[in-house]
């Protein structure tokens, strides 16, 4: 997963999807840091996937020798239309091609990619013609097989065997019921893997503050080919600090390009209000940054000339030291899924009496019998669809909470199901269904608390530790409201800091989510009503209604910490990925 980092929000930050377990206890300036970089393109973290096909048993098209495939493969968008990605060349007389040529796609965990493939005999008289050109039309179809991204990577071997088989649209009379087997091969670009480790200090720097010192940080950016600089790095905010030397940040080489490529160094002074000062800045490539290390010399900083001036820039008496410089390969989220690693998905809904009659069509919990999905449905449904491809057996413990059940007195926690033996269901649309179920099987009540939620998602991953299973686990809390349990929610979100754990915190509805998102822990780390800090911060909150309409949706703002905080976790205790 390609992004460098600092010790950003305790272990929030990750480079080639790896992270660095350090603590910071004064880091609360960088959840605005965050914001400002945002708003210049800082991007979410992904890694560069090279995919190899290959085939098994292919159909004989031809007459007096045996078919010549071409596979295509293409991306499928979420209207279900295709966007080609490339072709492979043509593979004469073979029924079990091994193509050579490659494809490279970006992966992105926050979203479901879903791949097709389709195999074709490529006729004699277009043989001299380039694939590109071919009009697969004209060619006789073979098959079509499909997968999602996260499927291949799940394997030990990172290979996923499909089976061809034709598309509705084509004929099936005297379809064979054997079309051959398709194998699809991933691998994660060596570049993705590849990182820097840099300790960078300034000297000198100016103030911009009236009655103190400037409150320092470096932004670190990728100049791209079209001359734009994009943000690809942060450090954490030095207080009063003239000459700063910052904790190591990780700087990806498949994120910084080649060593040679330039690279924009920012050093700006904090401000509350999200308008940085720049304090100065300089280019170099990482092999300048090398050199400056090896030579033991800093580097001046410059402040550019304003637009419109002939002015060269004003060089600053504030110079950029180079402390450490070491590259090195990282293991990274994809290693640990390839290693056997999974990711069970937990569920938690509120049940509370302040979503509504669930008959009436105002609740938060009403049923639209157009098949329409309801807040609760549709995060559900945007979350598990992402995480259900991690879980081999897709069983997963789902709760309710804030309800009565049927004769019984109010319980915090009580299984979606109805059951009182066992908490699991089986599937998303299991959740969906139990869910539904258990809206006319109790009634809604409060007060909403999340302690007690927690502390069984917390059992379930404590046990997991016990057993030596290599699994991590994602609890997704869907609420409507102010938690009235906020300390003793805290408690449990410190506790559960040491486990396999990461929590996910939906609001729906229009209350007031000022106490979430403290418990989400951006701008300093939880700490326990006796004292104990938090070692890594495992939440993440989004209200519903910021995201549920444009680009962005609930599953990609929720979803993209989910890698570094697990490798947080693993890499803390020394955990490898085979």
């Amino acid at each position: 997963m390609g992004n460098c980092f600092s010790d950003v929000a305790g272990g929030q930050s990750a480079v080639g999807g790896t992270t660095s377990f350090q603590a910071n206890s004064s880091n609360a300036p960088n959840d605005a840091v965050d914001a400002f970089l945002q708003s210049r393109g800082y991007k979410g973290l992904y890694s560069q996937i090279e995919l190899s096909l290959s085939a098994t048993k292919l159909r004989d098209r031809d007459v007096l020798s045996k078919s010549d495939p071409m596979a295509v493969i293409y991306t499928k968008r979420k209207d279900g239309s295709l966007q080609e990605l490339g072709r492979t060349e043509v593979v004469l007389n073979s029924l079990s091609p091994n193509w050579i040529k490659k494809f490279n796609i970006t992966y992105q965990f926050e979203t479901v990619q879903y791949l097709v493939f389709q195999v074709y005999d490529v006729d004699t008289q277009f043989h001299n013609i380039d694939t590109k050109m071919l009009k697969l039309e004209e060619q006789q179809f073979l098959g079509e097989a499909n997968c999602t991204l996260s499927e291949i990577f799940t394997k030990s071997n990172k290979s996923l065997t499909l089976n061809l088989a034709y598309t509705q649209e084509s004929s099936r009379s005297a379809v064979p019921k054997k079309l051959g087997e398709l194998v699809v091969y991933a691998e994660e670009s060596h570049a993705s893997k590849t990182t820097t480790e840099l300790v960078l200090r300034c000297s000198d720097l100016e103030s911009k503050d009236l009655f103190s010192k400037s409150d320092p940080f470096l932004v670190i950016s990728k100049v791209t080919e079209s001359g734009v600089a994009v943000p690809i790095c942060k450090t954490e905010v030095l207080k009063n600090d003239h000459s700063p030397v910052w904790k190591p940040v990780l700087l990806s080489i498949q994120q910084a390009g080649i060593k040679d490529s330039p690279l924009i160094l920012e050093c700006f002074d904090f401000n509350v209000n999200g308008k940085h000062d720049l304090l100065g800045k300089i280019q170099k490539s990482l092999a300048e940054l090398e050199m400056l290390h090896s030579a033991g010399i800093g580097a001046n900083l410059f402040m550019p000339t304003a637009v419109g001036q002939n002015h060269p820039n004003k060089v600053l008496k504030s110079r950029l030291f180079v402390d450490k410089f070491a590259e090195k390969i990282q293991h990274t989220f994809l290693d640990y899924l390839a290693g056997g690693y999974e990711l069970n998905f937990m569920v938690a809904i509120d049940f509370t009496a302040s979503n509504g009659n669930p008959r009436l069509p105002d609740s938060l919990h009403y049923i639209d019998p157009s098949g329409r999905p309801n807040a609760y449905q549709k995060a559900i449904l945007e979350v598990g669809e992402v995480l259900q491809f991690y879980d081999s057996d897709k069983r997963f413990p789902a709760w309710g909470f804030g309800a009565r059940p049927i004769d019984g007195p109010v319980s915090h926690c009580f299984n979606l199901n109805g059951s009182s033996n066992y908490c699991e269901v089986e599937g998303i649309q299991g959740i969906l269904a139990a869910y539904v179920s258990a809206l006319y099987n109790v009634s809604l009540a409060g007060p909403t608390l999340f302690g007690p939620i927690v502390t069984a998602a917390a059992h379930i991953a404590s046990q997991s530790v016990t057993s030596n299973q290599r699994k991590y686990f994602v609890l997704l809390i869907i609420t409507d409201g102010v938690i009235t349990d906020l300390q003793e929610t805290k408690d449990a979100f410190v506790k559960a800091s040491d486990l396999p754990l990461s929590i996910l915190i939906v609001g729906v509805g229009g209350a007031d989510f000022k106490e979430m998102e403290i418990l989400d822990a951006d701008k300093e780390r939880l700490e326990s009503s006796t004292g104990r800090v938090a070692s890594r911060d495992i939440v993440q909150f989004v209200p519903f209604r910021d995201v549920q309409s444009g680009e962005i949706s609930v599953v990609q703002s929720l979803l993209a910490e989910l890698p570094s905080q697990f490798l947080t976790y693993v890499q803390a205790r020394h955990i490898l990925p085979y």
